[in-house]
């Protein structure tokens, strides 16, 4: 009863906060109504059993995901309101696509529901007393399926280099640090002294 009653609230408050994510008008509340949508779902993950993927939610998704969305959007000087401009014209379009994907979405819950989908599916791995859940995806994860999960990581890393490469632009009168040049300079081009007479400035000038 108590699971029953946590699915359906956190279902709701996730439902909603995703509409709100669209229809709010200022962006830093979709993104904080987006934050709300990522605990929900999270939660909805720990009710299905998979307490890894909802912590990988929180931390991926809310902790750099979403909080890189949030200061984007504070940090930008962004004009919304002439982004807005053309969300009456665009209306009936997403309309359509919204009700397809809705449709869809119906479709294959009551093919799931009746269990055409799922007749010859292979059954999950299930998470016993010995076997955690997340050990249970690490065997599955870094066995069935190694080489695509390290081409995956490759394609990551190849694309951050990239990201880096094409935001590294080098601009003359900037002045930068050179951590080779400071690193061996020696006592010669780094000190300078100079011979001050008595009664005399830097300058050469008497002083008084």
């Amino acid at each position: 009863m108590l699971q029953g009653i946590a699915f359906y609230l956190l279902s709701a408050v996730a439902v909603a906060s995703g509409l709100l994510v669209v229809t709010a008008r200022n962006p830093v509340h979709s993104v904080l109504w987006l934050i709300l949508a990522f605990f929900s779902s999270a939660g909805l993950f720990v009710l299905l059993g998979a307490e890894f993927l909802a912590m990988l939610l929180v931390v991926v998704y809310v902790g750099a995901v979403a909080v890189l969305f949030l200061f984007v959007v504070m940090m930008l000087d962004v004009d919304f309101v002439r982004l807005r401009e053309g969300y009456a014209t665009y209306l009936p379009l997403a309309a359509i696509v919204a009700g397809i994907l809705l449709a869809e979405m119906i479709m294959i819950s009551i093919v799931v529901v009746q269990g055409g989908a799922a007749a010859d599916a292979i059954a999950p791995v299930v998470a016993t007393a010995e076997i955690s859940n997340v050990e249970a995806i690490g065997r599955v994860l870094y066995t069935d399926y190694v080489y695509i999960f390290q081409a995956a990581g490759i394609v990551l890393l190849i694309a951050m280099i990239g990201a880096i490469i094409l935001t590294l632009r080098k601009r003359p009168s900037v002045r930068r640090q050179d951590p080779g040049a400071q690193t061996n300079r020696d006592r010669k081009t780094s000190v300078e002294i100079k011979g001050v007479a008595t009664g005399v400035g830097v300058t050469g000038k008497e002083l008084r």
